[in-house]
């Protein structure tokens, strides 16, 4: 009988893409291995994505760690990428251990995935040195990304921003938005394709088109965030379809 691993999901109140992109991952992969999964969410409140929403959200993960770890889930998954972010160089770390650390306080210790986190493991996992990204975000907050990813080594040589402040208008943006954007980055010298910078903007569809399109590897804030968890998990993760880091 194949193993049924729980999926715990800390998800912003106003994200319906991380519950839909994730999962349909985690089902691809059941069509190739036996494993299986469920998936059990807990949300933090947040509509506008605004620095001052972000941390007050961010304040409130533990609260939703606990609440998973009581469903005893097999690890955890925290978006949004941009709230860890924006809570300076490096956060990740200390909001993996923090919540790992409120998990373990529960009696059902269990591993955390951050969306941040992920993409910066993703992008290592990769080799990548020179990226290019899209995110949904205002200027300011697409700044703040592109300092932090280039604080953890990489350079970043074109980042896209759409400017969309309302989290459910980010979550209504066409999957295959990306590929239809990505002659509007310039690519010179870029060895990695950050196709959403945002486990809110839908682009799974997008990311094996963009590396088609460009013969350039390619991930999302979802993807790597997917594949962190899988690793994590200790699970095979070679999926075809879903980019350079599912191919590896």
């Amino acid at each position: 009988m194949s193993r049924v691993y729980r999926i715990g999901q800390i998800v912003p109140s106003s994200n319906v893409t991380m519950e839909t992109e994730i999962p349909q991952i985690f089902r691809m992969r059941e069509t190739l291995y036996p494993e299986r999964f469920t998936f059990h969410s807990s949300r933090m409140r947040m509509k506008k994505v605004t620095q001052d929403e972000l941390a007050a959200m961010d304040a409130d993960s533990d609260r939703c760690a606990l609440e998973l770890s009581d469903a005893a889930v097999d690890v955890m998954g925290y978006a949004c990428l941009v709230a860890i972010m924006a809570m300076g160089l490096g956060y990740h770390r200390a909001s993996q251990t923090r919540l790992e650390g409120v998990t373990e306080d529960n009696g059902r210790p269990c591993p955390v995935v951050s969306s941040a986190g992920a993409l910066i493991q993703g992008l290592e996992f990769l080799g990548a040195k020179k990226i290019a990204l899209i995110t949904p975000y205002q200027k300011p907050l697409t700044d703040l990304v592109v300092n932090y990813i280039e604080a953890e080594g990489f350079e970043v040589m074109d980042a896209m921003s759409l400017e969309i402040p309302d989290n459910l208008e980010v979550a209504a943006q066409d999957p295959m938005q990306p590929a239809s954007l990505i002659d509007q980055l310039d690519l010179t010298g870029v060895d990695t394709i950050v196709a959403s910078a945002c486990v809110q903007m839908p682009s799974l569809p997008a990311v094996q088109a963009i590396q088609d399109q460009t013969g350039i590897q390619t991930l999302s804030a979802s993807v790597a965030t997917t594949h962190q968890m899988m690793k994590t998990l200790g699970l095979e993760t070679n999926i075809p379809g879903v980019g350079a880091l599912f191919s590896i």
